[in-house]
């Protein structure tokens, strides 16, 4: 655990309505969008087509930004939006100061397009370690009243968590919370995992049509994960079924529920994960790297426990809470061991370079 003199009460407590009042303010242009006057949304391109930016991601940002500034004026901070412009070289800056990692707007495309996965996340690291998770999703809930009002208050989806304290879940703007994984005792892993599974995955915006590149490695690991048991040279895992919500921050988050039990992805950065991680972590769940290691030998079994991913590293495999066998000795650590190995047979590793780790 990390060594801090933060409150992280009152860290929870700031970021849970920095995240709400940016989500409501996300959610209210969306609803002025469908109403006769039709506002528009002003969309700029940063890397590629689908790489994009709108002024209500910057505006959240600037909300969240001035409220942990007041509240905390010592702490630094990571922003999306303000990092893209001050980064160029994508250089990773979260050191052991606490420092508040936020992404103002996960789901940008989801946003444009006025589909329901979008989602803000504010995230604190001490010691480089996220130690407080805020996840507001404003749309799930009654986002749309008939005659395009505000409701009278926040029905979105908050999740949070505190380093050593569980994660929740709540749907009345934290008024009333329950705990994180949704059942509980959480399921065992299937023990022909990940047969039986449901797996997120994101496409990623590394679109770039080059034969071995990122693009065709993920296609193919997920092919592989999707095909049917004996198919895909003997990789296909025949998971029940794949996900892909356009939302990073909400892969973590539904995989702190349980009803994701593996999340797939490279090319994420820190204020996708943040803020998920932590919420995982804390409801049981683990995330590691989503390549296997330099030697890995899938025909060789191990007890050794798998190391967590860098916050940084912008590769990620995540795997659900669970509880120990009752028909075997496995206990809940090492069914998730288990399913990260059956994972990396499967997988093609993916390349994301990053400066700084």
């Amino acid at each position: 655990m990390a060594n801090t003199t933060v409150d992280l009460d009152h860290a929870l407590a700031v970021a849970t309505d920095l995240a709400i009042q940016a989500g409501e303010q996300l959610l209210t242009r969306a609803r002025e969008r469908i109403t006769p006057s039709g506002a528009q949304l002003t969309i700029a391109q940063k890397l590629n087509a689908v790489d994009l930016v709108t002024e209500a991601d910057e505006d959240a940002e600037k909300v969240i930004r001035n409220g942990l500034k007041k509240h905390f004026p010592d702490h630094a901070f990571v922003g999306e939006e303000s990092y893209g412009q001050g980064m160029p070289n994508n250089e990773y800056i979260v050191g052991d100061e606490p420092t508040w990692v936020v992404d103002p707007l996960d789901g940008t495309v989801n946003y444009i397009h006025l589909f329901p996965t979008v989602c803000v996340s504010i995230g604190l690291c001490v010691g480089g370690v996220p130690v407080v998770g805020v996840i507001y999703a404003p749309f799930f809930g009654a986002a749309y009243p008939p005659d395009g009002s505000a409701s009278a208050a926040p029905s979105g989806h908050l999740f949070t968590a505190i380093q050593g304290r569980g994660a929740f879940i709540s749907s009345d703007g934290g008024k009333s919370r329950r705990a994180l994984p949704l059942q509980s005792p959480a399921p065992p892993i299937p023990p022909n995992a990940p047969k039986g599974c449901t797996l997120a995955v994101e496409w990623g915006k590394d679109r770039r049509d080059v034969p071995g590149g990122n693009l065709e490695r993920k296609v193919n690991s997920f092919w592989n994960l999707a095909g049917e048991i004996g198919g895909r040279n003997g990789k296909g895992g025949m998971v029940h079924g794949v996900r892909s919500l356009g939302s990073a921050t909400l892969d973590l988050a539904f995989v702190a529920t349980g009803a994701i039990d593996i999340f797939w992805e490279g090319g994420c950065w820190e204020w996708d994960v943040c803020a998920g991680i932590c919420i995982l972590v804390e409801a049981g769940g683990i995330v590691v790297d989503c390549n296997p290691p330099e030697g890995f030998d899938p025909s060789v079994s191990s007890t050794t426990p798998i190391p967590a991913a860098p916050l940084g590293g912008r590769r990620y495999l995540a795997i659900r809470p669970c509880s120990d066998s009752p028909e075997s000795s496995e206990t809940a650590r090492e069914a998730q061991d288990r399913l990260v190995r059956e994972v990396w047979k499967r997988v093609e590793g993916v390349t994301y370079s990053r400066p700084g780790l």
